[in-house]
């Protein structure tokens, strides 16, 4: 039997015993070539190679599969899966009568021999619909690419999806950057009844300081008493079991885990035989795990805390449609494992549990409260407080979804005192609290998944290598927004005075959101005017449900591939052959007083760079490169022209120069072509001679206490201290010494610390 993964093919061969023998193909044994696109101009046929390092694995395989009896390939039930099966298939010559495809999507022993009583053929359909996406993302990569390469800065690469996700994050920047912050009021009060204590919040909010002063005026003299209780019940519903997408999110909401780690954690689970396939968009689950369900339940919370039900799927052109992502034996609440695994596991259980559980039963108060100016005249603003009381908790004993909602004001629930209609409350006071409207909020990780699903971008397989190239490309990085500090004023009805504060907050910080890089922001703009097709969430989509009907074999895949690409190819030429006066990005911002040159900010070999002066002047002109935290967007000519200050000569040391320059990774000292970074928020533009020669001398002697010893036998032979204990530096390779070595590792001998770089 052939499985993908080597834990899988341990856990299997438990279950199977001395008749079988089960390998791992450790993924693909053959893809399309690394530096080639590998696609038939004319045909668009992919053309498959066998890399380099599976070939042993591939003999081994060829080897096995001729002593074989039967053969049956397992692989995950997925179209990658499927295609994987295949390539199997041509690469070991298997015989198609001897050769068995199964299916499961957990790894217990049940499903297994279940799967090996029904096998199938291989279904080509699957097959092709991976091979469609393969070739349709290989020729956009591939063909984009180039085209950034010239228009933009080398080593650029675009990607199908790719491309749109960095669109998602690149918009919502810009309706942030754009969108203005309103102040308002916002009015809540501390009313008491007999001993108890009654919060309420005004129906209105008040556009300026004015009214809201106004309103507290009118409420020094007021009656305030009860208009009306209401009391509702309310059900909650528990939500569906686990879908790829759902885990991403509620797994980066209540463990922190990132995107990737949630799928690396939970492939584990899934190989170790702890939880079903963790690729899935449906949220069915099996007949055995209701029943299951239903008796834990009943065991651990009693008969009324159970209520069967299966949830129908409703996602954009589901796939495979097999079971949400469930623990696979329900009566384990715990597992074995690294603590990452159990937090994981435990989540994946209380969710398919709550599943199964009965509605939570609420009954939700709201109490409105009239204010009264006398003479029979009531204010049209009413105060207003509500609070729920949860009368069966149902499946909230287990479980509570989280949102990414961040914008909610007053969650706190509300305990209500006991109240009728015509009851007077007495004031204790009232506040107007100024507040700010609040703009959009950045995408974190999980928050962009969810949007990406939403739009019928990308399957449950591809949420998590998308998010992580758009970083890796450095088109996106995940960061935290500094906010800035604000005033706010506070007004205080008490007794018969009004005062008012003013107290400060920070502003818009965020932590851990997707904020576009300057070169994102550039790629986007370019690809946006030169390539709307393709950047066109509507297109993305539609490709993605062109991909299901080849699986449904409704569609022709090579038909699909040629008409996508009859449209793509003359775009591809006409861009990359488009004359343009500018790179793209590139903009003017201004001209340098001193010499009166155009100053520019534009994409350099390394990054975002300011030019003064243009490429057709006599003399060269001269850049600057873009610290990290200035935008290319809104770079000002003083912010541009601030960073030609730098380098400065600060004076002498030891009869050479001190500099003070500015790189890529930050401000530093040059001095005998010895670099010193400065301390980070030190400007090194008031960095004194003094100070320098201090950061010098203190790196010195680090470097010093780090070099225990070198060797008159060959300079490129060193022992240094590390952070983990002595090691050995030779020719720009480190080496590990042997514990035992490390009390004397200054004592070395030239012949010692050869034998271990030898060795």
């Amino acid at each position: 039997m052939i499985v993908e993964s080597p834990a899988k093919a341990k856990t299997i061969e438990r279950f199977l015993g001395k008749d079988f023998k089960v390998m791992s193909s450790y993924g693909h044994i053959r893809d399309l070539k690394k530096k080639e696109i590998s696609i038939d101009d004319d045909t668009l046929l992919p053309d498959y190679e066998i890399p380099e390092e599976k070939k042993k694995l591939v003999s081994e395989l060829k080897q096995q599969s001729k002593k074989a009896e039967k053969i049956w390939l397992a692989s995950d039930e997925d179209r990658e899966g499927e295609a994987i099966s295949w390539h199997l298939c041509e690469v070991l010559g298997l015989d198609e009568e001897k050769t068995n495809r199964i299916v499961f999507h957990e790894i217990t022993k049940s499903a297994i021999l279940e799967a090996i009583e029904h096998p199938r053929h291989l279904n080509m359909d699957l097959v092709n619909a991976q091979q469609a996406r393969r070739v349709l993302d290989r020729l956009v990569g591939f063909k984009l690419s180039p085209v950034l390469w010239r228009k933009v800065k080398p080593a650029l690469s675009a990607g199908r999806v790719q491309s749109v996700a960095v669109r998602l994050i690149v918009e919502r920047e810009r309706e942030i950057q754009g969108f203005k912050s309103e102040p308002y009021f916002h009015v809540s009060a501390k009313m008491v009844i007999g001993n108890s204590l009654l919060d309420c919040q005004l129906n209105t909010r008040f556009k300026t300081h004015e009214e809201a002063l106004a309103f507290l005026e009118q409420c020094q003299d007021a009656e305030f008493t009860v208009k009306s209780v209401t009391k509702k019940p309310m059900k909650r519903m528990p939500a569906p079991p686990f879908t790829t997408s759902t885990l991403q999110q509620e797994a980066a909401r209540k463990l922190g885990f990132t995107v990737s780690q949630t799928m690396m954690v939970a492939q584990r689970l899934y190989e170790s035989g702890h939880i079903t396939y963790m690729r899935t968009d449906s949220v069915n689950l099996s007949s055995l795990c209701i029943g299951t369900s239903k008796e834990e339940i009943t065991r651990l919370y009693g008969e009324e805390y159970s209520r069967p039900r299966n949830f129908q799927t409703h996602s954009k052109g589901a796939q495979e449609a097999h079971e949400a992502i469930r623990p696979t034996y329900m009566n384990k609440q715990e597992i074995e494992g690294t603590a990452q695994e159990r937090r994981l596991y435990e989540l994946i259980w209380k969710r398919t549990a709550a599943s199964q559980m009965a509605d939570a039963e609420l009954e939700k108060t709201t109490i409105e409260i009239n204010i009264n100016k006398g003479q029979g005249e009531t204010l049209d603003s009413i105060f207003i407080a509500s609070g729920e009381v949860v009368k069966f908790d149902g499946f909230l004993k287990v479980y509570h979804e989280s949102t990414d909602d961040e914008q909610n004001e007053d969650q706190e629930v509300n305990l209500l005192p006991s109240v009728k209609k015509g009851d007077v409350l007495q004031r204790q006071e009232i506040t107007a609290t100024e507040r700010f409207s609040q703009g959009p909020i950045r995408y974190t990780e999980a928050s962009l998944v969810h949007k990406l699903e939403e739009l019928g971008i990308g399957r449950p397989s591809t949420y998590a290598p998308t998010i992580s190239t758009i970083q890796q490309r450095e088109y996106v990085t995940k960061g935290d927004k500094k906010g800035e500090e604000r005033q706010f004023t506070i007004d205080t009805l008490k007794g018969t005075k009004i005062s008012t504060k003013t107290k400060k907050e920070m502003a818009g910080s965020e932590k851990g959101k997707l904020l576009p890089t300057d070169i994102g922001i550039v790629v986007n703009d370019f690809l946006m005017e030169n390539f709307p097709d393709i950047m066109d969430y509507n297109f993305t989509a539609r490709v993605e449900q062109d991909f299901d009907k080849i699986a449904e074999g409704k569609t022709e895949w090579n038909k699909m591939m040629h008409d996508f690409y009859k449209k793509f190819a003359p775009t591809v030429e006409k861009v990359i052959s488009a004359r343009s006066e500018h790179k793209a990005g590139e903009r003017q911002i201004g001209i340098d007083p001193k010499t009166q040159k155009p100053v520019f900010v534009k994409i350099g070999r390394f990054g975002p760079v300011v030019q003064i002066g243009s490429a057709d002047d006599a003399e060269k002109p001269r850049f600057a490169q873009l610290p990290k935290e200035k935008s290319m967007d809104s770079l000002t000519l003083e912010e541009a022209l601030s960073l030609f200050k730098l380098p400065r000569t600060v004076g002498q040391f030891e009869g050479s120069e001190v500099v003070i320059g500015a790189g890529r990774f930050g401000p530093y000292i040059l001095h005998e072509k010895k670099y010193v970074s400065l301390p980070k928020g030190s400007d090194p533009m008031t960095v004194t001679l003094e100070e320098a020669i201090a950061l010098i001398e203190d790196k010195r002697k680090e470097d010093q206490q780090r070099h225990l010893k070198s060797f008159s036998e060959d300079p490129k032979l060193e022992v240094l201290n590390g952070r983990y204990g002595p090691y050995i530096a030779y020719d720009g390779k480190n080496y590990r010494l042997p514990k035992a070595m490390h009390a004397r590792a200054a004592e070395l001998t030239f012949e010692e610390a050869m034998k271990i770089v030898k060795k």
